[in-house]
Formats: C-alpha cells, sequence, structure tokens
C-alpha cells in the first residue's frame, strides 16, 4: 500500500448508507417513551450532536438518567431495526467505491455502528471487498469516534494520517480526524444540516462524488 496515495475513511450511517428517515422514527418512538414531542427531519439536523446525550440534552434541557438513556437506546435500536429494511446506499455510492479501488487507491470504512451489525449489512450490498478494513462499534453506544479513529488509523499498513481524508456527515466527523492527524470532509445529506456542519470549519459537499473530489484536493 503506497503511503504517497489518499486514503479515504469513510462514514456508514447517513454517509454511504443513506438511513436517515429510519433514524428519525427510532428517534421518535425513542422520545415517546419519555414523554417528548416528535422531532422533525429539519430540527433534528439542526440539533444532532454526538456524544448523543448531548443531544437528548438540547431537547430536554438537561442530560437524561443513565435509567433514561439505557431505555431510550433500547427502544431506539429496536424501532431502527425494524425500519432499517427499506434503507439503500446513499445515491452513487457503489459507483464511487468502485471507482476509487479501480484507480489503485484504498479506502476504509468505519463506524459507530454495532461492528456485529455493520459487516453483515455492508457484506449484503456486495461492497465490503472495496474496502481494505471495515470497523463498527464494540462498546458502548452514545460515544464519539475520536480513539477508534486513531486505532482504525493504527491498524492500516502504509496509510499516513496526512494523507488520509474522513467523509461523513457529522461534526464528530471531522473532530475525529483532527485528533488523528487526518484531513476531512463533511457530507450536508445526512445527519446534519450544511448550517450546522459549517462550526467544524473543514470543506462540506452536498453529493459524494464532490466529497470525493474535495477528498483529492485537500492531499494534493
Amino acid at each position: 500500500m503506497g503511503t504517497h496515495e489518499t486514503h479515504i475513511i469513510w462514514d456508514w450511517n447517513g454517509t454511504l448508507y443513506h438511513d436517515i428517515d429510519a433514524v428519525i422514527a427510532a428517534t421518535n418512538a425513542a422520545f415517546a417513551e419519555i414523554g417528548l414531542e416528535a422531532i422533525t427531519l429539519d430540527r433534528y439536523r439542526e440539533l444532532y450532536c454526538v456524544p448523543v446525550p448531548r443531544f437528548y440534552e438540547r431537547l430536554m434541557g438537561r442530560l437524561p438518567t443513565p435509567d433514561e438513556w439505557a431505555h431510550m437506546d433500547v427502544i431506539f435500536q429496536r424501532q431502527y431495526a425494524l425500519q432499517q429494511a427499506a434503507c439503500q446506499l446513499a445515491a452513487g455510492a457503489e459507483a464511487l467505491l468502485e471507482r476509487w479501488q479501480t484507480t489503485g487507491r484504498t479506502q476504509s470504512l468505519l463506524s459507530l455502528y454495532g461492528h456485529e451489525d455493520l459487516v453483515p449489512l455492508v457484506r449484503g450490498f456486495g461492497i465490503e471487498s472495496r474496502f481494505v478494513r471495515v470497523q463498527g462499534r464494540t462498546g458502548p453506544s452514545g460515544g464519539g469516534k475520536a480513539e477508534d479513529m486513531v486505532r482504525h488509523l493504527a491498524t492500516l499498513d502504509g496509510v499516513q494520517a496526512g494523507r488520509t481524508v474522513v467523509i461523513g456527515d457529522a461534526v464528530d466527523d471531522a473532530l475525529a480526524a483532527q485528533h488523528a492527524g487526518a484531513h476531512a470532509v463533511l457530507y450536508s445529506g445526512g445527519s446534519h444540516s450544511r448550517a450546522s456542519l459549517a462550526v467544524a470549519g473543514v470543506p462540506i459537499a452536498d453529493t459524494l462524488a464532490e466529497a470525493v473530489e474535495l477528498a483529492e484536493t485537500l492531499t494534493a
């Protein structure tokens, strides 16, 4: 694996995997359990943040108690699993992954989605072979990606952080990239609005194709 080539670390949920409708349905199911009003897509995209309990704090005016968080997380995961069958890859994602690989460059996948669920899902779309590594969350849910990003990069033989671009749909993706010494491009078609992504201070793309073009520019 050549150290002079750009490496892309892709996010999954909301980036390669278009699941925002399932997320909204699952979020509202969790909210209903503790008496919160349903949230619209636009409001979700303005307020969503990681760690996820902070997102609930923005809506509740306080952090959820450990018991509330545990209960909401169970409801969210259960409802999300029910909605997931209708979710597909983002428009153009498969072709972009193929093109990047066939031009001799490498890419990997790092997600906060549980590893045991992520791998068969990626495999089911027939894209597992496009990545040199597929890595999901192995610990508790609700946290950020920064330390996982450092560990992920450390496992990639010949990949330099300075030649790596993280493509994701959340401010946390940019923070994790910065923590690991990598670049970032944020995609506005997922969990965050363009306005809420702007606080990260990194390039923002409205399509995944544009995100890949920006990634190439950042490491040129």
